[in-house]
């Protein structure tokens, strides 16, 4: 399995479409052995993940390995009903097309390549493989940096379900990898990773008008409402700077705090981070968080936590305010700007001044969290939660304005590796619709309009009896 696969799409294509006749059953059996094969290498997974992720293997297990066997579990159950042809009927037809059956299909696009980030190597990528697959389509598996060797456990877990080998290639995990794999025959292209990498795959993409989901970055806010506890808006504070070592998409950068209870949270918060490991930042991340810091200071911020050489503990930057670089960036790191918010006017300003729109989380009264999650202009907000419940393979995942555009996982997921394909039939012999048109038809046409879409029943009358008597004239024609 390497990047050299542009000899073989010839054979993928032939391959792909045998494999999108096959009923969704059938190709959701492969899916099930496969399942089960995985359930037995959680060490192997967890060995194989790329080096420098702040994790523990039980990590893996929780946020990786589990994650992925539920969301295989629901498309075998769900994907063929997702999928099932929509039969319309006659109801809702209008009555000048009477004779047409319709029906939606749902069809394979044929290949997508699916670009997988380095920090859920497996989780991320794995489930967009495995929605494509059921789908009906061929796979090129581009993985993040580090990622090859998880991506190649999966695949062989899959051949050894029956799934045919042109049908998912995994290539390097290099750049050059993933610019081949856009030169070759594309349906469709699913990439998870940085918003500056999303614009270079879009550009390349749009010179072939190739269809794109993007979950690109985020700078995710959590907002504390008066009513919120915040020893658990702490612990989940907490989780989310030490998870993966907060090298995860939905990390809390932001915390938006109302009722004038910043002071409190923030004496909660330095205490409680003070058990949290430190993490080894990549010289580029190190040099970019050193440079919001900064900034932050040189705003009037205060900068609270410790920092030595590349290790870095969680950093809270206190006294935040909108002028701040990070509270508009996306950085992968333990960094935490804390911001008091005058309502949830102040918040909804917030979160316009910041260009993403991933997640967001909100602490408090349940109804008063609900009515501002309505308000929040992101791709998921979770209440009184933070990033886990997200793995629940029901919902769909994605984000909008700058974390990105479409959706992955659910049923929503599903369909984004499909195309809408309309059949519809016309019963009878009659021809009348191929004649050409006439003053009458006009008159007739007029008469239609009228009875079906006037807003008094007496005007509907009128058109109704226009139609009928332009009809009658026709008839002698």
């Amino acid at each position: 399995m390497d990047d050299g696969f542009d000899g073989q799409q010839t054979g993928i294509l032939a391959t792909q479409r045998a494999w999108a006749r096959l009923g969704v059953q059938e190709r959701a059996a492969v899916l099930r052995r496969a399942r089960f094969a995985l359930s037995q290498m959680s060490k192997a997974l967890a060995s194989a993940m790329p080096e420098g992720l702040a994790r523990t293997v039980a990590d893996t297990r929780v946020a990786e390995i589990l994650p992925l066997l539920a969301a295989c579990e629901f498309l075998e159950k769900n994907a063929a009903k997702i999928l099932a042809v929509r039969r319309l009927g006659r109801r809702g037809l209008p009555f000048w097309l009477s004779g047409v059956d319709a029906e939606v299909q749902r069809v394979a696009l044929g290949t997508v390549v699916v670009i997988g980030p380095a920090n859920y190597p497996l989780f991320l990528p794995g489930v967009q493989a495995l929605q494509a697959l059921i789908a009906g389509n061929a796979v090129v598996w581009k993985p993040g940096r580090g990622g090859k060797r998880v991506a190649e456990i999966v695949a062989e877990a899959l051949y050894g379900a029956g799934l045919p080998r042109e049908l998912l290639v995994v290539t390097e995990d290099t750049v050059e990898a993933g610019e081949a794999a856009l030169r070759g025959r594309v349906d469709k292209v699913v990439f998870t990773g940085s918003a500056e990498n999303a614009r270079t795959v879009l550009r390349v993409a749009a010179e072939r008008l190739i269809p794109c989901v993007v979950e690109a970055s985020g700078c995710d806010a959590v907002v504390v409402l008066p009513s919120a506890d915040l020893d658990r808006v702490v612990k989940a504070l907490v989780f989310g700077l030490r998870l993966n070592g907060s090298a995860t998409c939905m990390a809390p950068r932001r915390v938006l705090v109302l009722g004038g209870r910043e002071e409190e949270l923030v004496t909660k918060l330095t205490a409680a981070l003070q058990s949290v490991p430190a993490v080894t930042l990549m010289p580029m991340v190190w040099e970019c968080v050193m440079s919001l810091l900064a900034d932050a200071e040189a705003c009037g911020a205060k900068v609270i936590g410790e920092l030595d050489g590349s290790e870095m503990q969680p950093v809270l930057v206190t006294h935040a305010n909108t002028a701040m670089e990070i509270m508009r960036a996306d950085v992968f790191a333990p960094v935490l700007a804390v911001m008091a918010v005058d309502g949830v006017d102040g918040v909804l300003a917030v979160q316009d001044a910041c260009p993403f729109g991933l997640a967001a989380a909100v602490f408090g009264e349940e109804r008063e969290a609900r009515a501002l999650a309505e308000l929040l202009e992101v791709g998921t907000v979770l209440v009184n939660d933070l990033i886990a419940a997200t793995a629940d393979p029901r919902v769909p995942f994605g984000g909008r304005r700058g974390s990105g555009f479409g959706v992955t996982r659910g049923a929503e997921g599903l369909l984004e590796m499909t195309a809408a394909k309309v059949v519809s039939v016309k019963s009878g012999k009659g021809t009348r619709q191929y004649e050409a048109t006439s003053e009458k038809h006009t008159e007739m046409f007029d008469g239609l309009i009228l009875s079906g879409h006037s807003p008094s029943w007496r005007e509907r009358w009128r058109g109704l009896k226009q139609m009928v008597r332009a009809a009658r004239g026709l008839g002698g024609e």
